[in-house]
């Protein structure tokens, strides 16, 4: 594990390897200045000469600023190689989500995966400066001063060699017992950040509920777990200072009676007991350093397994392998296809044996009361998600053969939920096509009746969008996501439910646009309103994960009774709403 931890710290591999020598570099100097100080004691002051004292007290200084400077540098050096091994990993993980499909998200959950790109790699940055400098440097002063006061004296030594099998013993209890707190502590922050993130992205249907109070209470809830996991596992490393602090003092009343003894009997002189007196509060704090940077690693190995965790998941997509690509023509055909969406369980089949052949440049809208599957079915045509049997084929070829990059490409998606991102109006347009010019924005701002909104701002389309666009309405959000989508000039253009937020007047001139400007694009809309599909191509219409029916509007009120029930329902009560 940590040898594949080392491997992230590429790019600061230097500062990582000085590190370490610069602290060692740095204990050095601090275990000569008590040996400095007993030439004083010994040679200087109970000899009553001045030119020892002022000597050894010139070497003092200078061993000081030597030790303040590598110090200084040992530190800088730890903390640049902490913040690139926390900065690479960050990188890595979020290049390993990019990859993700959507199951593979669902799996890991959108909050779980920021704490652990945010919480968790933090902690491993915070372990690793701790092991560079803290736990080096304690380690060093432990041997060196164990090995300096062996050879003053022996016989003090053992006080040391005695106490520190029980402080050892101590410490490797509590880290035993403190692993499993810690990880509860971080499913912990996952709820508590899913509870946070949950609330801010519905802060608006919140207050429309006048649901603050319940809302207060589910995140006091979730910040109480938190708050008594983290007491549990941080009390328990707070029960190490006691026993610490009895084993400093029993070593140092034993040492001050040994050595005094031995100091009375001549067996030693007073400056060599003060500097091992010294040595055996080193030994002492470096063992409680130790302690404290063998609990930090052992917080971190938790945030350690979730991070590799992520890294070594293995996505439900990958890439196909065929290199050679049919030129895009918009046919898109589904064979037997049954779909389920991976939980804990089995889980149950949401479309059940799919056969829909869909041509070039057909305009196909898809129709069905709400969880008859509708967004799961177009889900799949850009690989989203895979199917469970069968296949799903875009102009001949199994979706599942296309490279991700090749497949997506060609499909022009509106979903859902509309998302669009912090920057301008034309940096958001450009995400369907980068390349794209000026001319071909303002088409496409128009098809998707865009245009007159957006030059009704003073920038135009260098119009600052805030965070997922709460600064326009949802109309202009669906017809920004439209134009985004148009300027990728796509073989197949996927709407799902993407023009509930406008009239029926812009809606259909939405429509007609496609008939004008996107002659040999096929579209596939999900829509609610039957009034905005029944000029259509061809109609699908889903029930409970089958197709119950395809036609033409009016085939379909001839022959489905479904369909008729549905536009029935519209007519009687205006034009139905709901979701997929």
């Amino acid at each position: 594990m940590l040898r594949r931890i080392a491997s992230y710290l590429k790019g600061y591999e230097k500062y990582a390897a000085a590190s370490p020598l610069l602290v060692i570099l740095e204990t050095g100097c601090e275990l000569t200045i008590p040996l400095l100080m007993a030439q004083i004691i010994n040679e200087g002051i109970l000899k009553e000469d001045m030119a020892p004292i002022l000597r050894s007290g010139a070497l003092m200084v200078l061993v000081a600023v030597v030790a303040t400077f590598t110090g200084g540098m040992a530190a800088k050096c730890a903390t640049s190689a902490a913040q690139g091994l926390g900065a690479n990993l960050r990188s890595a993980e979020f290049e390993k989500i990019a990859s993700f499909s959507f199951a593979d998200i669902d799996r890991f959950s959108s909050s779980s995966l920021i704490t652990r790109m945010t919480n968790d790699v933090t902690n491993i940055q915070n372990t690793a400066m701790i092991c560079l400098r803290i736990l080096i440097r304690a380690l060093t002063m432990l041997i060196a001063s164990v090995a300096l006061t062996l050879v003053i004296s022996p016989k003090l030594a053992l006080v040391v060699l005695v106490i520190l099998p029980i402080m050892a013993a101590a410490l490797l209890g509590l880290m035993k017992m403190c692993m499993p707190l810690f990880e509860r502590m971080q499913k912990a922050l996952d709820h508590l950040n899913e509870t946070i993130q949950e609330n801010l992205i519905a802060v608006r249907v919140v207050k429309s509920y006048v649901r603050e109070d319940r809302e207060r209470d589910k995140f006091k809830l979730a910040n109480d777990g938190f708050t008594q996991a983290g007491l549990r596992a941080v009390l328990r490393m707070v029960a190490m200072q006691p026993v610490m602090m009895i084993c400093m003092a029993s070593a140092t009343v034993l040492v001050l009676y040994f050595g005094g003894n031995m100091v009375l009997g001549l067996e030693l002189d007073v400056g060599y007991l003060q500097t091992v007196l010294g040595y055996i509060m080193q030994i002492l704090m470096s063992i409680m350093f130790v302690g404290m940077a063998i609990l930090q690693y052992t917080r971190a190995q938790a945030s350690i397994h979730r991070v590799f965790e992520v890294l070594d998941a293995q996505s439900a997509i990958t890439d196909g392998g065929q290199s050679e690509l049919p030129a895009p023509r918009g046919q898109v055909e589904f064979r037997d296809v049954s779909f389920r969406y991976q939980t804990e369980g089995a889980g149950e089949d949401v479309l059940h044996h799919i056969n829909l052949d869909i041509r070039p440049g057909e305009f196909v809208a898809i129709v069905g009361g709400t969880g008859t599957g509708k967004s799961s079915l177009v889900n799949l045509i850009p690989r989203f998600y895979d199917v469970h049997r069968g296949q799903v084929l875009v102009d001949g070829l199994d979706v599942r053969d296309y490279p991700l990059d090749g497949l997506r490409n060609r499909i022009g998606m509106v979903l859902q939920n509309n998302v669009l991102f912090s920057g301008t109006i034309r940096e958001n347009l450009l995400w369907g096509n980068e390349n794209a010019t000026q001319e071909e924005l303002v088409q496409a701002a128009r098809d998707a009746q865009a245009y007159d909104f957006i030059m009704s701002f003073p920038d135009g389309f260098d119009t600052n969008l805030d965070q997922g666009g709460v600064n326009v309405s949802g109309g202009q959000k669906q017809r920004l996501c439209i134009a985004r989508a148009m300027v990728r000039k796509p073989a197949v253009l996927i709407l799902d439910d993407s023009t509930s937020a406008v009239d029926s007047t812009t809606e259909g001139k939405i429509r007609e646009s496609f008939r004008e400007n996107l002659k040999g694009t096929t579209v596939i809309i999900i829509a609610q309103r039957i009034s905005s599909v029944q000029y259509a191509d061809k109609i699908v219409v889903l029930d409970e994960g089958t197709v119950a029916g395809v036609g033409t509007h009016d085939e379909l009120m001839t022959s489905n009774q479904i369909y008729r029930e549905i536009y029935d329902s519209q007519q009687e009560g205006g034009d139905g709403n709901g979701g997929t």
